[in-house]
């Protein structure tokens, strides 16, 4: 049975903390192993939000 969703259970974008660099691309290694090809990594990435960031110079 589905877990009961409620308001209480709601997180508020303020209480999240960014994730570590290192656990973000733990993450990213975990997603691109278990993906069916590049496009499903790059959306899966994009849902979690760990996709790769473009770096400015």
């Amino acid at each position: 049975m589905a877990a009961k969703t409620t308001a209480e259970n709601d997180i508020a974008d303020e209480d999240l903390e960014p994730l570590a660099d290192e656990t973000a691309r733990q993450a990213q290694r975990v997603v691109a192993a278990y993906a069916e090809d590049a496009d499903e990594c790059r959306m899966l990435l994009s849902m979690l939000g760990i996709g790769p960031t473009t770096k400015l110079d």
